[in-house]
């Protein structure tokens, strides 16, 4: 009789806890219906781009962000693609060309994080992830050459720690630029756009190259013009919410003297004529219907 009162003492602890159990399954169940929450939405991972943007932190993300409209030429990081070579860090992407000596275009995101107060320091230095095999070009290249050393992403946009700032003095980043384009309508549009930023949103940018009118040294393709195309979305904003009454801005500005104080909302075109004028296919991760209607807009915004 002891014996039989022991097991059934047993199984009815058992019991219990398997009612306990239940009953603690059953109460988080209803919570998370009733909540619309749960374990496996809070932790999967949603692809970049379709979610709030986030700060990349390594080159893979970095590529989803900064070419989350498209790639244009179809850059990709195979040493046989020698003029249109992808590279990726962690802030900003570029198609390098072997050829001229100077990327074809870079592309990034502005975001208030970007931006800070870490002082500028010229540390311009040549481009140390090209393949071993080819020329590095390096910053005497440019000495004497009545050119400045031309940012396309540009050190204030990076100026939120040192390392991002750092990034945008490597000579792959840099372009000859007459001193009146450089420091005249080129610099001012680069203030406009990070004060764009300040007011609350994100601005996605790519900025290139066309044509040739020499070479410095032998090396360095001098460009005729320089184009910027950026589109710019409420802070926090995925690119799934660009629709076609959001803002495009598209400049293509002759590099030449005589322009340091030209307005540069004067050199302001469409994402369809620069398509022409350098053969990319722009906004090419976008709808067709939606990317129609973006690239034959003309800004004509002033403020």
């Amino acid at each position: 009789m002891k014996n039989k009162a022991v097991v059934a003492g047993i199984i009815a602890l058992i019991l219990l806890g398997l009612i306990v159990f239940f009953c603690f399954w059953a109460g988080k169940k209803i919570n998370e219906t009733l909540t619309g929450t749960n374990e496996t939405t809070e932790t999967a991972q949603t692809p970049i781009g379709e979610k709030t943007p986030v700060q990349p932190t390594t080159p893979q993300e970095a590529q989803q962000i900064y070419l989350a409209l498209g790639n244009p030429g179809n850059a990709t990081p195979s040493i046989s693609n020698a003029d249109n070579f992808l590279m990726v860090n962690n802030y900003y992407a570029l198609s390098y060309n072997r050829s001229r000596g100077t990327a074809n275009w870079v592309a990034w995101r502005v975001t208030k994080a970007d931006m800070g107060s870490v002082s500028r320091e010229d540390s311009f230095r040549p481009e140390d992830r090209l393949p071993k095999s080819w020329a590095r070009i390096t910053p005497s290249d440019y000495t004497g050459s009545g050119y400045d050393r031309g940012h396309l992403c540009p050190s204030a946009d990076r100026n939120g720690n040192p390392d991002a700032m750092a990034a945008t003095f490597l000579m792959s980043n840099m372009i000859p630029q007459t001193p009146d384009l450089n420091r005249g309508p080129w610099a001012k549009q680069e203030g406009y756009l990070r004060t764009l930023v300040r007011r609350g949103n994100d601005v996605y940018i790519i900025a290139g190259v066309y044509g040739e009118k020499g070479r410095i040294k032998k090396k360095v393709v001098i460009p005729e013009n320089n184009w910027k195309i950026a589109v710019v979305v409420a802070a926090g904003s995925p690119v799934s919410a660009i629709t076609e009454n959001t803002r495009v801005i598209a400049v293509d500005m002759p590099n030449v003297k005589g322009i340091k104080n030209a307005d540069w909302q004067i050199y302001r075109t469409t994402v369809r004529d620069l398509e022409q004028k350098t053969g990319y296919n722009f906004f090419s991760n976008l709808s067709p219907d939606l990317q129609n209607k973006l690239k034959n807009k003309m800004d004509n915004i002033n403020d």
